[in-house]
């Protein structure tokens, strides 16, 4: 057992901190940004082209030059990202003594929590992780589900979406709701069927539903 809980973060509004300004520190900020992140801050007194421009622009906030233990008050979230493993260490002893989640770049058994290797397709999310045992496989599995789930589950994740919106607000019976989308998923999964008129969409499926269970 890996004794790893697997959950989704919201974190919007929420201050999120990585100390260090490398490739590393560069790929977690990306995956926070992706992640709908509006609070992230960067410290480290070098820091890539890629970091320099989104700091330019004032999507994060950035402070070119070294850690310091008070950088992590109102923290939620940390990346200790440093190449420097002593500072990464003390950092995330620091973090775990005031309560907020931690991950350390070259360690994953000294944080709290690790970073899975993801797919992202619209309102569709994959997270996958070997648990630090093979970070190879991770990556092996996510290829799979690339090549399986397409760029085409982002419009077929958002049409399901807008139906679901639909049918929780105009069909009162739970089991009828339940078969609809059910039916919807399936369609849409397994033939990529859907429709983008939402109503003619919604208007087929209860007619297909109240087929099968009449």
């Amino acid at each position: 057992m890996n004794g790893f809980y697997p959950v989704f973060l919201q974190l919007k509004g929420r201050r999120c901190l990585i100390i260090g300004g490398g490739r590393i520190a560069e790929r977690k900020l990306l995956g926070l940004l992706n992640a709908g992140a509006d609070d992230v801050w960067i410290i480290s007194p070098d820091v890539t082209p890629r970091i320099a421009a989104l700091a330019a622009d004032g999507t994060i906030h950035c402070c070119l030059r070294a850690y310091e233990a008070g950088d992590l008050e109102g923290t939620r979230l940390l990346f200790a990202a440093t190449d420097d493993k002593r500072l990464n260490t003390e950092a995330a002893a620091a973090a775990e003594r005031m309560g907020i989640w931690v991950n350390t770049a070259d360690e994953a058994g000294k944080g709290s929590f690790i970073s899975p290797s993801t797919l992202r397709r619209g309102d569709l999310l994959f997270a996958v992780t070997a648990s630090g045992a093979s970070p190879a496989l991770s990556q092996h599995i996510k290829q799979e589900l690339e090549a399986h789930y397409g760029a085409e589950y982002e419009e077929i994740s958002a049409a399901l979406r807008r139906l679901r919106e639909r049918v929780v607000r105009e069909v009162e019976d739970e089991q009828k709701r339940q078969n609809i989308l059910k039916l919807a998923a399936e369609d849409a999964a397994r033939h990529k069927r859907y429709d983008r008129n939402i109503d003619e969409w919604l208007i087929r499926l209860l007619h297909r539903t109240d087929r099968r269970h009449t």
